[in-house]
């Protein structure tokens, strides 16, 4: 979710949070009486408008025995409704000159149009019509299954490295539905019945578990009458929504695992299970990951790829989630350098915030990061209606667009010693070394 800049002037940043502060985003919200939340946000710097909805079910929220549905209904859901024809739905948007997508995480599915200011009302029918009438039947299921598998093919199976998440996931996780992939199981998919997808839809594609955000060029009277004319007849969902309260236990033991790949380079990938987003040890865990790898002058950075030479690549960086998640640490080893080598230069660099408080310099970076990062998420309608319906499913505080900021500001450089600590331990993680298959021992 996070996406940080190296900034080069303190004062040039104080200014930046100087002017978010006094710029917040403003909104309204209420909830509907079949339990939609909508969010508006008016906005008249383009003559353009979102209009979003965000479900919440993602992969966590799955039969066990049925997984992927959440990512698969993200592909059939375009198929089209009983009021648009198959294969019409994005050309609605494009004729009008906009855009449209949708993605899937383990918590939540996210659908959005961008559209001209004057066919706002176009975008509301339009999902009003996804989440009331869409297509849910055999030729789409049919047609959606092989997309699924395709991409699979395409973006996992045979991208280098493009198993890792899946492979760290089913290892950190052993009772918690986070230890299946979010695309799922193509076996469970292609043993799913009709009836399976459609009961599927009917308890999770209904107003009361979802949100509708809009943000953009719209008058908040006009955009709330549209709202209830397009979404306030939808009837209320009356079906159990599955809410996983399962707690993972602990590791205890570190984990280690050796995966062999179509790559050229060994990786060394560590996996840490960390707080759920939105904790504050979540904050904390967030500046550390920022400290060891975001900019040139980051420390795994500046030691594995400028100083030793070690690695043509690092990165650190927490998966936000609803449940406590992870944070994913990883070196792409250099031409001829033993992983194991490399590895233990990763470990140095987590023992040394370990062991030190970082200095006063180094910390004032990641506060001046993390402010121009709180800025530039908000830049776009696209980021603020995403962001608001975010904040409010996940964290339950639809204003943490304007408030977040301070969590980050009450974290301490004793905090980040702690987390580092309390969390980046060997017997927390898994380690998994992705090796060319040519390497692989006969």
């Amino acid at each position: 979710m996070k996406k940080w800049f190296l900034p080069s002037m303190i004062l040039f940043f104080s200014a930046l949070s100087m002017n978010a502060q006094m710029n917040k985003i403003k909104f309204v919200e209420y909830d509907m009486p079949n339990g939609l939340h909508v969010i508006l946000h008016e906005d008249h710097t383009t003559p353009n408008v979102i209009v979003s909805v965000m479900y919440h079910v993602g992969s966590k929220n799955e039969n066990p025995d049925r997984t992927g549905f959440a990512h698969f209904f993200e592909h059939l859901l375009f198929e089209g409704s009983d009021n648009i024809g198959r294969g019409e739905y994005a050309k609605y948007v494009e004729k009008a000159g906009g855009s449209l997508n949708a993605n899937t995480t383990w918590d939540r599915t996210f659908y959005y149009d961008l559209v001209p200011s004057n066919q706002l009302e176009l975008g509301l029918w339009l999902e009003s019509e996804r989440m009331l009438h869409a297509k849910v039947e055999n030729k789409g299921i049919e047609t959606q299954r092989q997309v699924v598998k395709e991409e699979r093919r395409m973006r996992i199976d045979n991208r280098p490295y493009g198993t890792l998440i899946e492979n760290a996931m089913k290892r950190a996780y052993k009772v918690h539905p986070y230890n299946w992939p979010i695309i799922g199981s193509m076996a469970h998919l292609d043993a799913a019945k009709e009836e399976d997808y459609v009961n599927f839809y009917k308890t999770y594609y209904v107003p009361n578990n979802a949100i509708l955000s809009i943000a953009g060029d719209l008058n908040i009277e006009d955009a709330k009458k549209l709202a209830a004319k397009y979404f306030g007849d939808i009837p209320k969902g009356t079906r159990e929504v599955n809410r996983p309260k399962v707690v993972e236990p602990p590791l205890t033991v570190e984990i280690r695992d050796t995966i062999y790949d179509n790559v050229q380079l060994p990786m060394v990938a560590q996996t840490y299970r960390i707080p759920a987003n939105g904790t504050p040890d979540y904050y904390a865990v967030s500046l550390l990951a920022q400290l060891l790898s975001k900019g040139e002058s980051s420390r795994l950075n500046k030691a594995l790829v400028d100083d030793q030479q070690k690695a043509v690549n690092v990165g650190a960086f927490p998966i936000d989630m609803e449940d406590p998640g992870v944070t994913l640490i990883y070196g792409v080893a250099n031409m001829g350098v033993d992983p194991g080598e490399m590895e233990k230069s990763m470990d140095a660099e987590i023992e040394k915030v370990q062991n030190s408080l970082i200095g006063d310099e180094e910390f004032q970076k990641l506060k001046n990061q993390v402010e121009n990062d709180f800025v530039s998420s908000n830049s776009t309608i696209a980021g603020i209606a995403e962001s608001l319906a975010n904040y409010k499913m996940y964290l339950g505080d639809t204003n943490l667009i304007n408030a977040e900021i301070d969590r980050y500001n009450k974290v301490t450089k004793e905090d980040i010693k702690r987390v580092a600590n309390q969390y980046f331990k060997k017997n927390n993680r898994v380690v998994l070394y992705y090796m060319p298959k040519s390497s692989k021992k006969a």
